[in-house]
């Protein structure tokens, strides 16, 4: 065996204990929290409202608050986003302003969730006077999201082989003919995977909402979009630190239910992106 060889395989062994090392905790705690959660989680626990100061009854109106919040957040920062890639990549020219916005928009991504509820906080509960509320929140969410679906959108477009372009504009067709048609439909595996990945984020925060729209107890759904709302998030922070004598067995549940909202979207995503690629032609 040559030295090469040698050093591929010892490459090849490093990088399967970081995996190892990166996956293992994250089951492990899986499993700790489903074995310590599953036994709570029952038809009533899905579908009822909290009562007895939280200690009974169930989590209906945080899943929906998490569920409407997520919708919102969707609905506002994906054809931000979309256009805002579309734009960067198709038709801006390569400039220090557009490679400025481009560096942002990477940095943006890095920042921590507490700023971002407190830029909500300032910007839309104060000086738009929106108040703690979904629409609030879900701007606030959205505008967290928005570096981690422009940077993926991005990408999968600069993927589409740029012959794709050459082609449709030989045929005669217009620059957003081109896009609409040849680009955007071989790039929407990239967009979904960017799109789930910041709304799984969203959907598991606690800061952003805690300013802008969480309600420690409401045990109704919201009608407005001016409403508050319960969401898992806090509500798991809640039970677990400011609910005295709270049953672990609730907490584990509330954080089980919470993982496979976010598994269900994760699915949906990887069942969409697999028929999505397969009409790639390349």
């Amino acid at each position: 065996m040559n030295a090469a060889r040698i050093r591929q395989k010892i490459a090849f062994l490093v990088l399967a204990i970081a995996t190892l090392l990166i996956v293992i905790p994250i089951l492990l705690t899986i499993f700790y929290i489903v074995k310590n959660g599953i036994s709570a989680v029952t038809w009533t626990f899905i579908t009822q409202s909290p009562r007895n100061g939280m200690k009974e009854g169930g989590i209906f109106p945080a899943i929906v608050g998490t569920i409407v919040l997520v919708i919102g957040t969707m609905l506002f920062s994906l054809p931000v986003g979309v256009l805002s890639a579309i734009y960067l990549v198709e038709y801006a020219k390569d400039n220090f302003f557009t490679r400025l916005v481009k560096l942002s928009v990477v940095n943006l991504s890095g920042i921590p969730s507490i700023i971002y509820g407190l830029f909500g906080f300032t910007l839309f509960v104060l000086l738009m006077k929106l108040g703690t509320s979904i629409l609030a929140g879900s701007l606030t969410l959205a505008i967290m999201s928005l570096p981690v679906i422009i940077t993926a959108t991005k990408e999968a477009l600069e993927s589409v082989p740029f012959s794709f372009r050459e082609i449709s504009f030989s045929l005669g067709a217009t620059k957003w003919q081109t896009i609409r048609y040849c680009v955007l439909p071989y790039a929407i595996p990239g967009i979904l995977t960017g799109t789930v990945l910041s709304l799984s984020r969203a959907a598991g925060e606690t800061a952003p909402i805690l300013f802008t729209v969480a309600a420690f107890y409401l045990p109704r759904l919201p009608r407005s979009v001016f409403d508050q709302v319960m969401a898992l998030p806090y509500h798991l922070y809640t039970i677990s630190t400011q609910v005295p004598n709270m049953p672990m067995e609730l907490s584990f549940a509330t954080g089980f239910v919470l993982i496979a909202l976010v598994f269900i979207m994760n699915l949906v995503s990887i069942i969409l992106r697999a028929h999505y690629r397969k009409k790639k032609l390349w």
